[in-house]
């Protein structure tokens, strides 16, 4: 199949090869267009020929996405002329950071969707739902239907939200595969329940799921996962992806994480000292982008803790996977000595029946330590409810957060903001 890349298959020392070869390319590219790294290679007296192996990448600091924001223009390479999409994506201090694509760019961002895709078993003349934005600068959504088409796909645009659309579209159109947030996927089911839709014998097949974790960190389904397919029996794919990395990891048919493109990202998992974890421990992902053109990223530290799987998986790829993200190093909590992340909280949140939505926020208390408040809104009206809620924190994570009931319609305002491209369940003020 022409989009399972002969190097998935090839052996690591090949792999490692390729990549060795192509990060040489891409840092003779740096030097001669990246005003940001020539400035860095000069100020750190590196000298590119110095870097010949995977291993020699250390010797080169790290970046970040306060490096992007402070610096976005002189991480262009090209002229703006040659620019043929702006995408954006959020800054650490604020204001979003500004991606560029060329032609090219674009060209490789297809064939990135293309493959991954294919992982999922998408083929070519599959009908494919996109219940995601293709607008607003978000690259993703662009990205999903450049892929889409270039395997050959049928694509669907439907964007998010509204559940009566998707379904009459659904039955209309006969897609096979859905890409979408997997927590909308209960909306959907509770419409068709409430509608007498009989979506368990609908067209769709599997959905690949985007923006929220559908695994736990052993690839067992997590309390999403479980409550989608207790009710419709589909088949759920991870894929992971960000803006500055162009690039996706996505699960193939075994479901034991997202396989990585050797030909197009080099990947690092860097302890908080910046050293290589190792295997099996989880750390921040730290990449290094391949044949980009317009903003080509060298040891980019993405902000997300991770663990890296590198035993062959049956499928035949021998390419590393990732597993599910444990958390954001920046939503990082320490809650009364215990350390935590988002994901773990919005599991037990998305355990109760009853929970119509619900907000995280973590802010500083008047003597600066952590304090969270999770703000729920409940179809019971039983004084009970708070307390149940807080003693299931208290036995799966050890510590009993501030609970507020918050009417529906107030609180589904700020989590479902039309602004933004995903449910917002985590707001952090500090």
């Amino acid at each position: 199949m022409e989009f399972f890349p002969t190097i998935e298959r090839s052996s690591i020392q090949e792999i490692k090869k390729l990549q060795e070869q192509k990060l040489q390319e891409l840092l003779a590219y740096l030097q001669n267009n990246s005003p940001f790294y020539k400035t860095l290679f000069k100020e750190n007296n590196i000298n590119i020929a110095d870097i010949r192996t995977l291993e020699d990448l250390k010797k080169i600091p790290t970046t970040s996405k306060n490096d992007i924001q402070q610096n976005n223009d002189d991480f262009f390479c090209i002229p703006q002329n040659q620019i043929v999409d702006y995408s954006t994506t959020s800054g650490t201090l604020g204001d979003p950071v500004t991606f560029g694509l060329s032609d090219n760019d674009l060209e490789r961002l297809a064939y990135n969707e293309a493959i991954s895709f294919a992982c999922a078993g998408i083929q070519k003349g599959n009908v494919v739902q996109m219940i995601t934005t293709i607008d607003k600068r978000f690259m993703a959504g662009l990205a999903y239907f450049l892929g889409l088409r270039k395997m050959g796909a049928s694509v669907v645009r439907m964007g998010p939200g509204i559940p009566e659309l998707q379904w009459d579209s659904i039955f209309r159109y006969q897609p096979k595969y859905l890409i979408t947030v997997p927590s909308f996927l209960l909306k959907m089911i509770d419409y068709a329940e409430k509608h007498g839709i009989d979506y368990k014998n609908s067209s769709v097949y599997g959905a690949v799921c985007i923006g929220e974790s559908i695994k736990n960190q052993d690839f067992t389904d997590n309390i999403l996962s479980q409550k989608i397919k207790e009710k419709w029996n589909i088949q759920l794919f991870s894929t992971y992806a960000s803006t500055e990395m162009s690039t996706a990891f996505t699960e193939c048919e075994h479901q034991i994480g997202g396989h990585q493109h050797p030909e197009l990202i080099i990947t690092e998992i860097l302890d908080d000292e910046g050293n290589a974890v190792k295997d099996g421990e989880s750390g921040e992902l730290t990449i290094t982008t391949l044949g980009v053109e317009a903003i080509p990223l060298l040891r980019f530290k993405t902000g997300d803790i991770v663990k890296a799987h590198y035993e062959p998986c049956q499928c035949g790829r021998n390419t590393m996977r990732l597993g599910p993200v444990v958390g954001r190093k920046q939503q990082m909590i320490k809650y009364k000595g215990t350390t935590l992340y988002p994901p773990a909280m919005n599991d037990i949140l998305n355990d109760f029946d009853g929970i119509l939505c619900y907000q995280i926020v973590i802010q500083s208390d008047e003597i600066g330590l952590d304090e969270i408040i999770i703000k729920i809104s409940t179809e019971r009206d039983d004084e009970s409810f708070e307390g149940e809620v807080r003693d299931h924190f208290r036995a799966k994570l050890r510590v009993s957060p501030k609970i507020e009931i918050v009417d529906f319609d107030i609180l589904s305002k700020t989590v479902y903001n039309p602004n933004s491209r995903k449910p917002i369940t985590f707001i952090d003020l500090r």
